[in-house]
C-alpha cells in the first residue's frame, strides 16, 4: 500500500485502491477544469494518466489553473502537469500528448487501455469527434460543459447531456450530438444562470469571465465521477 494513500484505502478498502492503481484515464484539457481532474485523480491512486493538451501557460491562466504559476508561464501544460504530478505520486504512470486533439488528429496508441476520458477542453468540434472516438471504441466518458461567467461552485450538477439547463455550451452540443446518433452523454453542467458580461478582449471579442473556485470545482466533479465508475 502506498503510504499516502492509508486514508483513502481506510475510507474505501484494498479492492477499490488496487482498482484505481490499475486504471488508466485520459484527461483532455488542462486547462481550470481539467487541471483539478488530473490532480484529483493522482492524489486518489489512479496509476496512468494521459494528459492532452497542446497549449503553454500564459499569466492569464494563473487565476484558475492549478498547474499555472508566475514559474510556469510559457511551458507545455502537459508537462508541468507532469512534473508536479509526478512529485505527488512518482509510481503514477504519466503520458502527455501535447497536440491539439481532432478526429484528424488522432495519435497511434492514444486510447490504448484507456478506461475512462474526462473531456475538459473548450473547442466545441473537438469535443464533439472526442465523444464520438469514445462512442467508436466503447471508452466511458464524461464531458464538461461551460464554466465561464459562472460565480456558484455548488450549481455544478452531474447529468445527462439532454437533461441540462442554463448552458448554451450544452445547448450547442445536442444539436451536434443528434446529428452523430449520441443519444446520451455524462456531462458537468451548472445551472446557475450566466449574468451579462461586457468585458472585451484586445481584439473586441467577448470572452468568457472566470474565477479562481468555479472551474476547480467541475473538474473536480468529473474526477469524483471517474473514480466512483471505476470501483464500482
Amino acid at each position: 500500500m502506498s503510504n499516502f494513500l492509508i486514508r483513502q484505502e481506510a475510507f474505501i478498502g484494498t479492492d477499490a485502491t488496487e482498482k484505481l492503481k490499475q486504471s488508466h484515464v485520459a484527461v483532455f484539457g488542462l486547462g481550470g477544469v481539467g487541471g483539478h481532474a488530473a490532480e484529483a485523480l493522482c492524489r486518489a491512486g489512479v496509476g496512468t494518466i494521459s494528459l492532452i493538451d497542446a497549449e503553454r501557460f500564459d499569466l492569464s491562466n494563473c487565476n484558475r489553473q492549478l498547474f499555472a504559476t508566475q514559474d510556469t508561464v510559457g511551458i507545455l501544460k502537459t508537462a508541468a502537469a507532469k512534473d508536479r504530478l509526478s512529485r505527488i505520486a512518482p509510481d503514477c504512470k504519466i503520458i502527455c500528448y501535447p497536440i491539439f486533439f481532432g478526429a484528424e488528429n488522432v495519435p497511434d496508441h492514444l486510447f490504448d487501455g484507456v478506461d475512462i476520458i474526462l473531456d475538459a477542453m473548450d473547442t466545441l468540434k473537438a469535443k464533439i469527434d472526442l465523444a464520438r472516438c469514445a462512442k467508436e471504441r466503447g471508452i466511458a466518458i464524461i464531458s464538461c460543459m461551460g464554466t465561464g461567467n459562472k460565480l456558484d461552485p455548488t450549481a455544478f450538477r452531474i447529468g445527462d447531456l439532454y437533461q441540462t439547463k442554463n448552458c448554451p455550451l450544452a445547448r450547442r452540443m445536442r444539436k451536434l450530438c443528434r446529428k452523430c446518433g449520441i443519444n446520451s452523454l455524462p456531462v458537468v453542467y451548472s445551472e446557475e444562470e450566466a449574468p451579462r458580461v461586457v468585458a472585451q478582449t484586445a481584439n473586441g471579442r467577448h470572452a468568457p469571465g472566470s474565477i479562481s473556485f468555479v472551474p476547480g470545482a467541475a473538474g473536480l466533479a468529473m474526477a469524483s465521477w471517474a473514480v466512483r465508475k471505476l470501483i464500482s
